[in-house]
């Protein structure tokens, strides 16, 4: 029973102390997709790929939908917006042709807590090798 109480104790502590990133309701992580109706969300934020190709960034703050930033695939159809394998953000239509965006090359895609759509061209934190990929456990890396 002690070992039960100690682990909940330090799932709560980790839950606490983690950012909010490591709840992945916020980040998009290399080769993931945000399919058309799915959506990046932070407190009041949200990063959504829309059906008719539009990716947008909006603050639902208030009861009152603001839209803060959007990109619009003109001419396309079936759309995903993708953190691709080889690091760039970009937006493909059902036929794939793609836009790029004008990043530099980045391991993960956040959506912050002040709104701020971020890409961070290398690791802050890491799952060490070996540990299962759905632990909660973050590695600081060194510089």
């Amino acid at each position: 029973m002690a070992t039960f109480v100690t682990l909940s104790a330090a799932a709560v502590l980790l839950g606490i102390l983690l950012p909010s990133a490591m709840a992945n309701n916020n980040v998009l992580y290399r080769g993931d997709k945000l399919l058309p109706g799915e959506s990046l969300t932070e407190g009041t934020y949200e990063f959504i790929m829309q059906d008719h190709c539009k990716l947008g960034l909006y603050d639902n703050g208030n009861d009152n939908r603001r839209e803060l930033w959007s990109f619009q695939f003109v001419n396309g159809r079936g759309c995903y917006a993708r953190l691709d394998t080889d690091y760039y953000f970009r937006i493909y239509d059902e036929n794939g042709e793609n836009f790029t965006f004008n990043t530099s090359p980045g391991c993960i895609l956040v959506l912050q807590r002040d709104g701020n759509v971020v890409i961070y061209s290398r690791p802050v934190w890491i799952i060490p090798e070996g540990e299962p990929t759905n632990r909660k456990i973050a590695m600081v890396t060194k510089n």
